[in-house]
């Protein structure tokens, strides 16, 4: 009796270790990862588009006065308005910014938006969307922060090249780079719609539009595709092509419908090179109105050159102007 006791204490601790060493391994496959219905703790989602991230900054550094949130499409976007500091404004100039600058960015957008009112013009500067040329990579938030810390991204949790983060407006990304391109396209030119919507509301009596780097291709690109009769002024500041994007500028230039100052910086070979295609350009289409102003650059003083850059916009402002209609 005392031995059948034993075998059946014996047999119960056995069955029992038995269950303890299957729970890990069940517990371990119900939570394995990449299993349908079952998110990985590796998985993040993306990051929204960095011109979203820029614009919250904005929001909570600038004064709200500032702000104005317009709509262009399903899209609504920052905007900064400031009006003219006169009794009577000559017009508003909206600021389209490049790909790397934000509405009020330091290389130029954002101190000629903050001057120009003094100089008589009311000022919008415009939020664009990220830049869809190319493929950009997913934003990962991990990366990011190792990049920050001068940590290099591991390949494990490095997003594939053609991985994009959804647009901002919930939609599906595209599946060719030239729809994704024409999609980013269409975004661009609504955001400039209804800025120049918003400034008509301020019953502005010219309105110029003056792109700053790859804005400035943008600038001219609308002009020419959309000839909206109550613009009929722009102003181009170190204009830069999109990378992926087309036409050159040379050929917009060669288009465009409207007064045209063309501010360039000589320092560089190739900024020449590309000025000058633009110059002779003009000459071949023979456009009257086109006007191109050499600068130089001062990185050591850029106090210095933003009131520079000031100076001969203010100064194009007075004498080239061309009022709608005329």
């Amino acid at each position: 009796m005392r031995l059948n006791s034993l075998a059946l204490f014996g047999f119960c601790l056995f069955c029992a270790a038995t269950s303890w060493a299957q729970e890990p391994t069940q517990d371990a496959q119900s939570t394995a990862p990449g299993e349908a219905g079952t998110p990985s703790s590796n998985e993040r989602a993306p990051l929204p588009e960095r011109s979203v991230s820029d614009a919250l900054a904005l929001e909570q550094r600038l004064d709200k006065r500032e702000q104005q949130m317009l709509q262009a499409g399903t899209e609504s976007f920052l905007a900064l308005w400031l009006p003219a500091n006169v009794g009577e404004p000559s017009g508003a100039v909206i600021l389209v910014p490049g790909d790397v600058e934000n509405a009020d960015g330091a290389a130029a957008v954002g101190p000629l938006r903050r001057k120009l009112p003094d100089a008589g013009w009311h000022s919008l500067s415009l939020t664009l969307p990220d830049p869809d040329g190319d493929p950009l990579p997913l934003r990962d938030a991990s990366a990011e922060a190792a990049a920050a810390q001068g940590e290099p991204a591991t390949t494990e949790n490095a997003p594939a090249a053609d991985s994009r983060a959804p647009a901002a407006d919930g939609a599906q990304p595209t599946d060719s780079p030239e729809q994704r391109r024409q999609a980013h396209v269409e975004r661009v030119m609504a955001r400039i719609d209804a800025a120049i919507a918003f400034a008509s509301q301020q019953q502005a009596k010219e309105i110029v539009l003056l792109g700053h780097g790859s804005g400035a291709y943008w600038a001219a690109r609308y002009l020419n595709e959309r000839k909206p009769a109550n613009v009929q002024n722009l102003l181009m500041v170190a204009a830069e092509l999109p990378t992926g994007f087309a036409p050159p500028l040379d050929e917009l230039v060669a288009q465009l419908p409207v007064a045209t100052g063309d501010f360039f910086y000589k320092d560089q070979a190739t900024d020449r090179s590309a000025a000058l295609k633009r110059l002779q350009a003009s000459k071949r289409a023979k456009l009257p109105t086109y006007i191109q102003v050499a600068m130089k650059a001062l990185p050591g003083n850029l106090d210095v050159q933003e009131e520079q850059l000031y100076r001969r916009i203010r100064g194009w402002l007075k004498l080239h102007i061309r009022a709608a209609g005329s």
